[in-house]
Formats: C-alpha cells, structure tokens, sequence
C-alpha cells in the first residue's frame, strides 16, 4: 500500500512533526485542524464559533487538495476546551455539514495546542466519483 502526503498553503503549515493529511488505501486521514488563519498564522477573533468555522474551513481546504469535499468524510472526530461551547460549535459546524453528516464524535479536553479553543479531525474516504 502506498501513502501520498498532502500539503496545501490554503491551511495552516503543521506545527510540529505531522503532515495535514496522509491518504492510504482510498482512505484520506486529515489531522487535527485548529481556528487559524492560514494567513496571518493567527487564532481567527470571536471564540468557539468563529474557531470552529475556520477549523472546518481549514479542512475544507485540505480534503480540495486531496481532490475530495466535505461530503467523502466518513467520520469526524472535534475537541473543545470547554463542553459549555457545544452549543455555538455546533451551529457553527451544522453550516458545513446540511445533507448526511458524517459521524462524529465531540469531547472536552483538557487543552488544545496553542491556546485553541476548537480542533477537528477527519477520514474521509474515495469513492469512485471523486
């Protein structure tokens, strides 16, 4: 089986030893995405919301460079700083995800890296149209 590493300066360059995303065998693995804007190398403004809407733009980004979108993502795994955010993550991330959303599994942490208050990860897997 072979890998293909994928890079895209539309999100965040890896902070540490990890690459945005690996894809193996049809199976694409996107690490964790956080509210930065791949821009300025900042925390977007306006909290868990506006984190969560760049999180998931961020991920956008890397599933086009993948040649794949927000509807091959299988499952999706986010963590929160703080669980009384669900609600506003939750709308924010409802935005993306309007037809079948994927499966997903949200949990409060202890921290996140850099101070984040909102960081997602997903697979999303191939299928013959993509």
């Amino acid at each position: 089986m072979t890998r293909r590493i994928i890079a895209t300066p539309e999100a965040p360059r890896a902070s540490a030893v990890y690459s945005q995303a690996v894809e193996a065998g049809g199976v694409l693995y996107i690490s964790g995405q956080l509210g930065i804007d791949p821009g300025t190398g900042t925390f977007v403004p306006g909290g868990t919301a506006a984190e969560a809407t760049q999180a998931l733009t961020n991920l956008g980004a890397v599933l086009r460079a993948a040649g794949l979108g927000y509807g091959d993502i299988a499952k999706a795994t986010c963590f929160l700083a703080d669980i009384a955010d669900f609600a506003a993550f939750n709308e924010a991330y409802a935005r993306f995800f309007t037809d079948a959303p994927p499966a997903r599994s949200t949990f409060q942490v202890a921290a996140l890296p850099l101070g984040a208050r909102v960081e997602i990860e997903a697979i999303a897997v191939r299928s013959e149209r993509s």
